[in-house]
């Protein structure tokens, strides 16, 4: 029986592509530290983001074929992350250095669930292995105290203010600041000033991603952060409803004035499931929305995530539909968003030159 050799196992894993960057995950260097000794093979593969959809496909396609190899005995696939950001410049002297994605999440206008996407996205994200940090930039109305269940005053040591952690992650929220029953009257440099000083005094540290839900509308606090942060993108959120989808329109024409990636739209509430007809669905907000503006507008859509009462249930509760009912339909399509959100990103970052990323690391039981 020939001798198993490096070469022979780069042969084997050749064949597999990145659906994304359409190339063999050999000849984009995904694979790393190849060992043989005797009938026992190691390696890593490398991926571009810890929510990568199609790393468990990876790790047993990888196994089974390197498996098949004459003299292999035993398999061990090392499953590895580096997240890249895009090098944004520095907008206005905001600078997050260790947070490699901003992701803006937006809505023409209120009610359209908009800070319960970008919660859950957050925590979808968090599940997949990355370390994630959420903004409250809607000033005016915060709620992911409550979304969240974190309430508290953070705390501020040499100059730099600590954010609150729920679910392991890092949020910060003017909920933390003000009075249940205070309303948050302010003009818009008093809001310039709070935004800037979320971006640049929280101490966010290392951050794959950093979720920003936005406010409603394009008033002065979504103007504020688009043109402070450097965004790497924005997912807009939207109902089937026309109304929703000629805000959505607006919100889309801002992000491409200041020139952030519309990284897509997603459709929320889009449907609801009778618990006693698991097989009929019902269009309440109108059915296709989502998905004719994404194509009117040139831009990817993201999916539907359907109506469920548990959404508004654990949300009162401060428990996430992705953790508080993780195998309902809501919280899989929240899973499938972060890994449509998490893909687009790495492909715009593999465009430009890197931010330094971070290593996430999780590995695959040995066969």
């Amino acid at each position: 029986m020939s001798a198993v050799t490096e070469a022979a196992v780069l042969d084997a894993l050749r064949p597999i592509v990145d659906p994304d960057f359409r190339k063999s995950i050999v000849e984009l260097g995904f694979v790393k530290n190849v060992r043989v000794e005797g009938g026992r093979v190691s390696f890593t593969i490398e991926l571009t983001t810890p929510a990568c959809p199609v790393k468990a496909e990876f790790e047993r396609t990888a196994r089974e074929r390197v498996a098949a190899l004459p003299g292999v005995t035993h398999v061990d696939v090392r499953m590895t992350a580096n997240t890249r950001g895009p090098a944004a410049a520095p907008k206005d002297g905001v600078v997050l250095p260790g947070v490699r994605n901003m992701i803006a999440v937006a809505s023409g206008k209120g009610g359209v669930g908009k800070s319960t996407t970008a919660v859950n996205l957050a925590l979808a994200l968090r599940e997949s292995g990355a370390s994630v940090g959420v903004m409250d930039a809607d000033v005016y109305g915060p709620s992911l105290p409550l979304l969240l269940g974190v309430h508290g005053r953070p705390e501020s040591t040499e100059k730099r203010i600590q954010p609150l952690e729920a679910y392991g992650m890092r949020v910060m929220s003017m909920g933390f600041f003000v009075n249940d029953n205070s309303p948050v009257i302010w003009r818009g440099p008093m809001v310039h000033g709070l935004i800037r000083q979320f971006l640049t005094d929280v101490e966010w540290g290392e951050l794959d991603y950093l979720v920003i839900d936005l406010p409603p509308g394009t008033g002065d606090a979504a103007l504020t952060l688009t043109q402070q942060a450097p965004l790497s993108g924005a997912v807009i959120v939207t109902t089937a409803n026309d109304l929703s989808i000629l805000d959505a329109r607006k919100g889309l024409r801002m992000f491409e004035k200041v020139a952030v990636p519309v990284l897509g739209i997603v459709e929320n509430m889009s449907y609801f499931v009778p618990s006693d007809l698991p097989d009929r669905r019902y269009y309440i907000f109108g059915k296709g929305g989502g998905k004719r503006v994404a194509d009117e507008l040139g831009v990817d859509f993201l999916g539907e995530v359907p109506i469920d009462p548990r959404v508004v249930e654990g949300g009162d509760q401060g428990k996430p539909i992705v953790s508080f009912a993780p195998e309902s339909e809501a919280a899989v399509a929240f899973r499938r968003l972060a890994g449509e959100v998490a893909r687009r990103l790495a492909v715009l970052a593999a465009r430009t030159p890197a931010i330094a990323g971070g290593n996430i690391t999780w590995v695959a039981s040995p066969s």
